[in-house]
């Protein structure tokens, strides 16, 4: 049997026991379901497009004053952060871009996904918005990035707030290299994407993006799945846009990166969610050792690796409290 058919099969089984399961299990929350559906309609009302050299940045931009940037997690989009932004908008200009590869993005042809290119996407996306300096806060694949961009570009972040997310010795985690094999197979969003967003009660199973990610059962929402996953899985071209987003992710991006982080004079906080089973709970600790001017370190005891989706509120305090901003 050749190696793509083990693949496609075992994903089968594991889809079909989540079907199964998913049918006994607790129903999505009706008043989340209700509020992500209000959200989700004006995130797709506000949605602009900055045209760059690397592509068509879709992104939202609420609020004045100093601009905060937030980058979202794999295979999330700028939909992530709604909560954060709500909270924060009174204070802060919130910029959210979809990464190239992930949500409404139009990537340039030939344009390649990597961390590394979407570090240079994201310097030309605020010189095309007007943005000279941030505040910067990112989750997942986008804290990696995140850490990417203030080696590279120090002098325009204030200051950096990191949730789970990859660093250098635990980057790519050992959880998502079978997704890493799926999108070398050229079948990761058919097998897990499309399956989730057909099924998303599979997709809030134990088995699924919610399970694997989430603290709260009844998320990710319906609204929310349709945000992240239906793009992806629009056409032949989005679906291997997606596949060279994974393979980005390895070699080990963020090869390299540490005593850039020891030179490193912005400030710090990180926020981890202490429940994830992707990024290891050893990662903040590690930032810790390497970082000269970090802030602190709050744990979150049931996070898990999206927690920022779920707990907005503490993301804004984290925020406020390393911006200086009083409650």
């Amino acid at each position: 049997m050749k190696r793509r058919d083990i693949l496609t099969a075992s994903v089968g089984v594991i889809m079909a026991s989540a079907i199964g399961v998913s049918a006994f299990g607790r129903p999505s929350s009706a008043s989340s379901q209700s509020e992500d559906g209000a959200a989700a309609r004006r995130h797709d009302r506000e949605r602009r497009f900055a045209e760059t050299a690397f592509g068509r940045i879709a992104h939202i931009d609420r609020g004045k004053g100093p601009a905060v940037l937030f980058l979202h997690g794999f295979p999330l989009s700028s939909f992530q952060w709604r909560g954060a932004i709500d909270r924060l908008s009174a204070h802060r200009r919130c910029i959210a871009p979809d990464l190239m590869g992930l949500g409404h993005t139009e990537v340039a042809p030939g344009q390649s996904v990597t961390p590394a290119a979407q570090t240079d996407m994201i310097a030309a996306f605020l010189d095309q918005v007007g943005i000279g300096r941030v505040d910067l806060i990112g989750n997942d694949s986008g804290g990696a990035v995140a850490q990417l961009f203030v080696t590279k570009y120090p002098q325009r972040v204030r200051t950096l707030l990191l949730t789970n997310c990859s660093v250098e010795i635990d980057s790519s985690p050992a959880a998502l290299l079978p997704v890493i094999d799926l999108a070398r197979a050229g079948i990761f969003p058919d097998l897990w994407l499309q399956p989730w967003l057909q099924h998303k009660d599979v997709a809030r199973s134990a088995t699924g993006l919610g399970g694997m990610c989430y603290s709260d059962p009844a998320h990710p929402t319906d609204s929310a799945l349709e945000q992240y996953l239906r793009p992806l899985v629009a056409s032949a071209a989005r679906k291997a846009l997606v596949n060279r987003y994974a393979l980005g992710l390895t070699p080990n991006p963020l090869q390299g990166i540490a005593s850039l982080l020891r030179a490193c004079t912005v400030p710090m906080r990180i926020v981890w969610g202490m429940s994830d089973t992707i990024s290891s709970p050893r990662n903040p600790d590690y930032l810790a050792g390497i970082v000269p001017q970090l802030a602190g370190i709050r744990r979150i005891d049931k996070g898990k690796l999206f927690f920022p989706e779920e707990y907005p509120d503490i993301i804004a305090a984290e925020a406020r409290l390393l911006f200086g901003i009083k409650p």
